[in-house]
């Protein structure tokens, strides 16, 4: 599938700081990209350059920057990327107590292709509430990057610095791409999912 919108979710780990590499991969497969940061993401992330490089206003609240919309763009697919640990566990329970997590929350129940890629240590992912996340959210139709089938694991406590070269942003990209031209395929067939979400005042964080 070449050309779509995709969404970026960002949250506050390591590999945020490298998220311009999906937004460019996006790019060469003339894909647009927007990023949406939650609010730890902000530290770790330089908004300025990724609006740049994305054409897109990196969002991370409800209040919308001067002259932009408040609804995100019709979105082909999503992707939440790192995905913290405590974002998952929110994602799954559809929690909505912030911009990002509302975003989220809505378009997955858009039905929107939406690929995660989690960036936990395996301390963290062994805990059962963790567990229980992640096969909740693939149950919802939600891929998530985890485990040998898609070669990449939760990483030993205390090696974030070292496992955040090897995340996988074009891995993430091409599953999205995949998940996206199934779903227009299917929207051809029977239907159409609709618009981006309205993410405005009228949400409660």
């Amino acid at each position: 599938m070449t050309g779509g919108h995709l969404q970026i979710v960002v949250c506050g780990a390591g590999p945020a700081t490298d998220v311009a590499q999906l937004v460019k991969a996006a790019q060469e497969r003339s894909w647009t990209a927007a990023v949406t940061a939650t609010p730890s993401a902000m530290d770790f992330i330089e908004p300025q350059p990724l609006e740049t490089l994305s054409g897109h206003p990196v969002r991370s609240t409800y209040q919308s920057s001067p002259g932009t919309g408040r609804s995100l763009p019709a979105t082909d697919a999503l992707i939440i990327a790192p995905a913290t640990y405590n974002s998952i566990n929110k994602v799954a329970l559809g929690l909505a107590d912030n911009y990002a997590m509302t975003s989220v929350a809505e378009l997955i129940g858009r039905q929107a292709p939406t690929v995660i890629v989690p960036f936990v240590n395996a301390a963290l992912a062994a805990r059962a509430p963790f567990r229980h996340a992640v096969a909740s959210l693939r149950d919802e139709g939600v891929r998530v990057l985890l485990g040998p089938g898609d070669q990449w694991e939760p990483h030993p406590p205390g090696s974030g610095n070292e496992r955040q070269k090897a995340f996988p942003w074009t891995v993430a990209f091409e599953t999205a791409v995949q998940l996206a031209a199934r779903d227009r395929t299917r929207r051809l067939v029977g239907g159409h999912r609709g618009p981006g979400p309205d993410t405005g005042s009228d949400q409660t964080c």
